[in-house]
C-alpha cells in the first residue's frame, strides 16, 4: 500500500501537468438566418440568388460571430477556407468565377470584421461546379469541401 501511495505522489503532479486545460463550455449553437446552413465538421454554407454577390445584414451578423469563434481556434491548427461557387452563366466560365470570387470575398470580409485574422483565410473561387450551386462555404481547419470525393 505504501508503495502505491509513493507512486501516486510521484506521478500525481505529472498527471496534472499533462491533463488538457479546461476550455469551458462550448459556445451555444448559432441562430442562422434564412439562406445559411450548417455543414459537417463545423462548416457553414451561405446560399445566394443567381448572379447575386451581396451578403444580407442578417448573414453578415452570423458571419461576424463565426469569425469570432474561428479566431479562438489556435493559429497552428490549420487555415480557414472560404469557397465561392456560382451556377452560371453556364456559357461563360470567367463570369461564373468572378461571381464566385466576389461572394467569397464578401464572406471573408464579414469573418474578418468579426475578429478573424485575414491572413488565416484562404479564398477559393470555384466558379461553376458540377453541382451548379449558388453558395459560399466557410470551412474551418480540417473540414473537407462539401461534396468532395477522396
Amino acid at each position: 500500500m505504501r508503495g502505491l501511495l509513493i507512486l501516486l505522489a510521484l506521478t500525481g503532479p505529472a498527471l496534472a501537468q499533462t491533463a488538457p486545460p479546461h476550455r469551458g463550455a462550448p459556445p451555444p449553437p448559432l441562430a442562422l438566418p434564412a439562406g445559411m446552413s450548417p455543414l459537417p465538421a463545423g462548416a457553414y454554407r451561405l446560399s445566394f440568388r443567381s448572379g447575386e454577390t451581396a451578403v444580407s445584414p442578417a448573414a453578415v451578423a452570423a458571419l461576424n460571430e463565426i469569425g469570432r469563434r474561428l479566431a479562438a481556434i489556435p493559429t497552428g491548427t490549420g487555415r480557414i477556407t472560404v469557397e465561392g461557387q456560382a451556377s452560371g452563366p453556364a456559357n461563360d466560365v470567367s463570369a461564373a468565377r468572378r461571381i464566385a470570387l466576389a461572394r467569397a470575398q464578401a464572406v471573408r470580409a464579414a469573418l474578418v470584421a468579426g475578429g478573424l485574422d485575414e491572413t488565416r483565410v484562404d479564398v477559393r473561387a470555384l466558379g461553376r461546379t458540377p453541382q451548379a450551386l449558388d453558395a459560399t462555404d466557410v470551412l474551418p481547419p480540417g473540414a473537407a469541401r462539401a461534396g468532395a470525393t477522396r
